[in-house]
This record gives structure tokens, sequence and C-alpha cells, in this order.
């Protein structure tokens, strides 16, 4: 649906669950992302969720599977959606550590911002991120992000406390970066 370079961010489909699940279950993912604490999970209990959704017959909303090379490599989306002070919340995760470091996030990130930006209106788009996942913020920070505050040994990870970082995009700064 959304086309870049190296990425295209399009519906997850059911095909994509053996993957995932393997995404969800791994480590380093989970901590990268924030899993306080990293929980096991079933593919029997991701297909279930997965086919209670699509059930409902609505559209899949805006979450987005990312595929390089015809590959299923993470998934991104945008929720908490604020309709009165147009925000929404963005979450990403690169799953594949072979595609980590590479800029396949970052180019997901850029599409999705896009996405948020022109067709949803959005003013503001913000995340949070743990304060120790250095090659997260550093893709936030190139796409235009800026920490807005910190939340101090907020988090419990990998046997320790760390910072909380909550990072926002206004959209006039995206124009700015976007050119």
């Amino acid at each position: 649906m959304l086309k870049g370079e190296k990425v295209l961010l399009r519906a997850l489909v059911r095909e994509d669950l053996d993957r995932l699940v393997l995404f969800n279950n791994d480590i380093a993912v989970e901590v990268a992302g924030g899993g306080d604490p990293p929980l096991p999970q079933s593919l029997a209990r991701l297909q279930a969720d997965f086919d209670g959704n699509i059930g409902k017959g609505d559209r899949d909303g805006t979450s987005f599977a990312i595929e390089a090379g015809g590959l299923f490599i993470g998934q991104c989306a945008l929720f908490q959606f604020d309709p009165i002070a147009r925000t929404a919340e963005l979450g990403i995760t690169i799953g594949d550590h072979a595609y980590w470091g590479r800029g396949y996030g970052r180019e997901a990130l850029t599409l999705l911002l896009g996405y948020g930006f022109r067709h949803h209106n959005l003013h503001r788009i913000w995340l949070t991120v743990n304060a120790t996942n250095d090659r997260a913020m550093a893709a936030y920070r190139t796409c235009g992000f800026r920490e807005e505050g910190r939340l101090r040994e907020h988090v419990w990870s990998d046997g320790k406390y760390i910072d909380f970082v909550y990072m926002g995009l206004l959209r006039r700064e995206w124009g700015r970066s976007a050119a």
C-alpha cells in the first residue's frame, strides 16, 4: 500500500504469522521494543487473535506489515488517535535481526509519518522508547523526532531499571525534515 525504495507497508496477512510469532518470542526483539517483561506467545493464540479481527469484517486500520524484498520483516502502526488534538502514537518493530541497522526501519518510519500527516491530517505523532535502545532513538531523531520527556528508571528491562523516553514530531517539523 505504501511503497518506498526498500520497504512496502501493507496489510498483515495470515501467512505472516509464522514469522511474527518468532519475532514476538525473540527476547532481543522484545527487550528492544520495551516488552516488560517478555512473555511467550503461541502461534495458536496469534492465529486466533488474527482470525477474530478478520471476522469483524472492517478495514485493517492503521497497522502495517513491513515487507522487504518480498519478505515480512516487521510491523508498524499508528494508534491512540486523539481526534480533537489530532495526535497519534507510533509503534514499530523490525523483528528480523538481519534487517537491523540497515535503514529499513527508518524508511518504514518515513512512510508511516507521511501517511499520518498527509492522510490523517495529524498535528503531532509521538512515541515511547526505552532509553537503552540507541539504534531506535537514532532512527527517530533522523526522522525529526525530539525528546519531549523522560521518566527516570521507569522500566524494569533485562535485569535493570532504565529510563523511558517520550519523543514527538509536529507536522510543521516533519515538513522541514522531509524537504
